[in-house]
């Protein structure tokens, strides 16, 4: 039977061996059914791009998952089957407005319906834990403040999704850091951080293909489907028991979640729905600014690095992981790279 670390470097792996591998054929696909991201007054990007990187993301961490069990080793957790299935509800709806777009508030009353599967799943938010040392019950505020952290990070991964692979690295660091604080802590959570190691895979494997100039966008499907793994792996692997630690995931995911808060604090005081896009996103001011993308890119990923290794910091994370972490992340960049020499050579 495959033994629980060895699972982790293994899913990560193939996650992103199968990613690099599905990709050209979803770009190839979306050219050719036209499902494909044309400019406009909000988005920066030149020519027709494919929105459907959701679909490659998410068979990848599905595949790897499925294969990770026909090896023998079936993660049992409380919460595993909310995760999963959620996420592919969530997938399949950002898919269905990635094609038919769909409208905002529906997408909402359909987001807040998943959470609710999901809670009734065991992926809930029962405790909360008092600076004064105490923790407190949330009782029947557990489904609402559930729901409210899985759709809000859900759809923030969403709103940082408007420069050429930010979203992507956002995403690729919030996964290392709840991986590796998950591992740490007592009781350690390693079914959150084997899927949270999965979803990194898949990620990087993206990236090779979205960093700018970007050959397809996650759309709806992927940033939806990321954010909320990122949500619901943080309630399995970190906030359980209401203790101290409850509270890293606001540090790991620090970039999406001030973006999103002054995002809709932004449209409210102007009298507008906080769910209706605009083009004032952290990444649009500094774009405005005169920054490019690739700066930007650098800029957020930086300070998601900082917050995540002060969570660490805090976890008393800085160990073996964190050294094991770096030598796989690079090992996967190693593959990358052989991979696009090879392709090179064969266009050649």
């Amino acid at each position: 039977m495959i033994q629980l670390t060895q699972a982790q470097i293994i899913g990560a792996i193939i996650a992103f061996l199968v990613g690099i591998s599905i990709i050209p054929f979803v770009i190839y696909y979306s050219e050719k059914a036209g499902l494909v991201d044309v400019p406009n007054e909000r988005k920066i990007h030149h020519g027709s791009i494919s929105r459907l990187g959701g679909i490659a993301i998410w068979l990848s961490v599905m595949f790897t998952f499925l294969f990770l069990v026909l090896l023998s080793y079936y993660p049992k957790g409380v919460g595993l089957s909310g995760v999963i299935v959620g996420g592919s509800l969530m997938f399949l709806l950002g898919l269905i407005d990635d094609i038919f777009c769909l409208d905002a508030k529906f997408k909402l009353f359909i987001q807040i319906a998943i959470a609710t599967i999901v809670f009734l799943l065991g992926v809930q938010i029962n405790e909360v834990y008092i600076p004064v040392g105490h923790e407190f019950s949330l009782g029947v505020f557990a489904y609402p403040i559930t729901v409210l952290w899985i759709v809000g990070i859900s759809n923030a991964v969403n709103f940082i999704d408007g420069v050429d692979g930010l979203a992507g690295s956002i995403v690729a660091i919030g996964c290392i850091a709840i991986a590796l604080v998950s591992l740490v802590l007592v009781p350690a959570s390693s079914i959150s951080a084997l899927v949270a190691f999965i979803l990194m895979g898949a990620m990087l494997s993206f990236l090779m293909f979205n960093y700018n100039p970007a050959k397809i966008f996650m759309g709806d499907s992927g940033s939806l489907f990321a954010g909320f793994m990122l949500a619901t792996l943080s309630v399995t692997g970190i906030m359980k028991g209401g203790r101290p630690f409850m509270y890293l995931p606001f540090l790991i995911l620090f970039v999406p979640i001030l973006d999103v808060a002054f995002s809709s604090i932004r449209r409210i005081l102007k009298g507008s729905s906080p769910f209706v896009a605009d083009s004032e996103h952290i990444h649009h001011q500094l774009l405005h600014a005169g920054f490019s993308q690739n700066r930007i890119v650098v800029i957020l990923s930086s300070i998601a690095f900082m917050a995540s290794l002060t969570a660490f910091a805090l976890a008393g994370s800085l160990s073996k992981y964190f050294i094991y972490t770096l030598i796989l992340v690079m090992v996967l960049i190693l593959l990358s790279v052989i991979s696009k020499t090879m392709k090179k050579d064969t266009n050649e």
